[in-house]
Formats: structure tokens, C-alpha cells, sequence
């Protein structure tokens, strides 16, 4: 997933910030505990104050994953709120 010159360096900024926007503390503890990458690594690494490497790549590749599968939960949250909000005002 991530290329060779890739690490070393941080992650984008713009992955940083959606990481951010899409994941929790829980979710850093859970994939902490899953993959063997300490939660203050996995929070560095996600707030660009530590670099990407290719052990703690592992556990950011889990973190995409719940960011992804978070992302479409808040959608379909979403969806179902603007449906429900507009029958109110509908009324």
C-alpha cells in the first residue's frame, strides 16, 4: 500500500487530516492492541509528528481500513438524519 519513499517521511497532510476527521482514540487503542504498534506511535504518526516506517506502517494500513469503514457509517448516518429532518420540516 504505502512505496518505499514513503517512509521515513510523514504522511500527507491531507491523509493526516482525514485520518483525523474519520477515526477515534478508541479506534488508535483498538489497533493498537490488534497489530503490536503503540497507541502514542499510531497518534504520531497520524498527526505528522512522527514518521511513517515500515513497522509502523502495519497498524496506519488498519487505521485507512476503520477510517474507510467510518466514513461510510457517518454517510449512511447522514442520509438517514437528512431524511428524517425533512419530514419534520415537511410537517
Amino acid at each position: 500500500m504505502f512505496e518505499k519513499d514513503e517512509f521515513g517521511k510523514p504522511i500527507s497532510e491531507k491523509l493526516s487530516t482525514i485520518l483525523r476527521r474519520n477515526t477515534s482514540k478508541d479506534d488508535y487503542a483498538n489497533i493498537a492492541a490488534l497489530t503490536n504498534v503503540s497507541f502514542s506511535t499510531i497518534r504520531d504518526v497520524v498527526y505528522r509528528t512522527n514518521s511513517l516506517t515500515k513497522s509502523n506502517s502495519k497498524a496506519i494500513i488498519v487505521l485507512l481500513q476503520r477510517a474507510f469503514e467510518n466514513s461510510l457509517a457517518r454517510q449512511l448516518q447522514a442520509t438517514s438524519d437528512k431524511i428524517y429532518l425533512d419530514q419534520i420540516l415537511r410537517d
